[in-house]
C-alpha cells in the first residue's frame, strides 16, 4: 500500500510541476534559467530529506555512485532541459501527453537490452499510445504559443526518462544507497549538467538571472519536482515495478487535468486532448503492468 500511495503522489506532483513550470515560463521565458532554477530548488528539497533520513550507514561504492550519477545525467539532466523547452514551446498539457508515452519506450528498451519478453498486452498498449499520438497530431485548433518543435523536445525528453527508469530498475535492487541518497546523487549530477549548459547559453548572466525574481517564480515547480523525484525513488525501492510503473504513468493525465483547470484558456484543452491523455495512460498502464 505504501508503494501505491508513493507512486500515485509522485505522479500527481509531476503533473503539478509541469503546470507550475508553464506559469513561470510565461513570466520568465528563458528555458535555461528555468531548468536550472527548478532543479536547484528540487535538489535542495531532496538534500534536506537526505539529511533528515538516517540512511543505511554504509559507504557508497564508486560504481554505485557512477550508476546513479549516469541516471541523473539522463534525467533530470539533459531530459529536464528538453522538457522545459517542450513546455515553453508546446505547453504543459501537450508536452505531458508526449512524456506519458515513456512506458512504451521503456518497454522497448527493456525488451532490447534486458531481454524482457514481448507479450500481447504490450502490443495493445503500444497501439493505444500510437492512436493517442495520432489524435494529438491531428488537433484542428492549437494555442497561439504552440510550436511543433516543442513536441520534438518532449519526445527526446521521454526517451531519456525511459532510459533513466531502465537504468534505475536494473541497478536499484543491488544498491546499498538508500532511496533518498540515490535520488540526491542523481539530482546532483543532473544539476551540474544544467548549470554547464545554462552557463554556456547565458554567457555569464546565469547568476544574475537566478538572483532576480526568476528563482522565486520557479520555486513552486522545483518543490513539486523535488518531492515527485524523491517519492519516485522511494516507490521503486518499496514496491514491485509492475505496481509502481502503471501508477507513475498517470502523470500525463494529471498534468492535462490540472492544465484544463488552471490554464484552460491559454492551453486550449479540449476533448481530443483529454481523450489522447486517457489513451496514453491506458496504454502505459497495460505496458507497465505486464512487463
Amino acid at each position: 500500500m505504501a508503494a501505491v500511495l508513493l507512486a500515485l503522489t509522485s505522479a500527481v506532483l509531476f503533473g503539478a510541476m509541469t503546470v507550475a513550470l508553464r506559469f513561470a515560463l510565461r513570466a520568465h521565458p528563458e528555458a535555461e534559467t528555468g531548468a536550472v532554477a527548478t532543479t536547484t530548488v528540487a535538489f535542495l528539497v531532496v538534500a534536506a530529506a537526505a539529511v533528515l533520513e538516517p540512511g543505511t550507514g554504509e559507504l557508497a561504492r564508486p560504481r554505485e555512485l557512477a550508476v546513479f550519477a549516469l541516471a541523473g545525467l539522463l534525467a533530470p539532466g539533459v531530459s529536464q532541459i528538453l522538457f522545459t523547452l517542450a513546455i515553453r514551446d508546446a505547453g504543459s498539457s501537450r508536452a505531458s501527453v508526449v512524456v506519458g508515452t515513456a512506458p512504451l519506450f521503456g518497454a522497448t528498451l527493456a525488451i532490447l537490452l534486458l531481454g524482457e519478453p514481448l507479450v500481447w498486452p504490450l502490443a495493445l498498449g503500444a497501439i493505444l499510445v500510437v492512436v493517442a499520438g495520432a489524435l494529438l497530431a491531428g488537433e484542428p485548433v492549437r494555442p497561439e504559443h504552440f510550436r511543433l518543435v516543442g513536441l520534438g523536445f518532449a519526445l527526446a525528453a521521454t526517451i531519456l526518462f525511459s532510459s533513466r527508469d531502465v537504468l534505475v530498475r536494473w541497478y536499484g535492487e543491488d544498491a546499498s544507497l538508500a532511496s533518498v541518497e540515490a535520488a540526491a546523487a542523481a539530482l546532483a549530477a543532473g544539476w551540474l549538467v544544467m548549470v554547464a549548459w545554462a552557463g554556456f547559453r547565458r554567457r555569464g548572466r546565469l547568476r544574475a538571472d537566478l538572483f532576480r525574481p526568476a528563482l522565486v517564480r520557479f520555486a513552486p515547480a522545483g518543490v513539486f519536482f523535488g518531492l515527485s523525484y524523491l517519492l519516485l525513488f522511494e516507490a521503486y525501492y518499496r514496491g514491485k515495478v509492475t505496481v509502481v510503473s502503471p501508477l507513475v504513468a498517470t502523470e500525463s493525465l494529471w498534468a492535462v487535468l490540472l492544465s484544463a483547470a488552471l490554464l484552460r484558456r491559454s492551453e486550449l484543452v479540449g476533448a481530443r486532448l483529454v481523450l489522447g491523455a486517457g489513451l496514453v495512460v491506458a496504454g502505459g498502464v497495460l505496458i507497465s503492468a505486464y512487463r
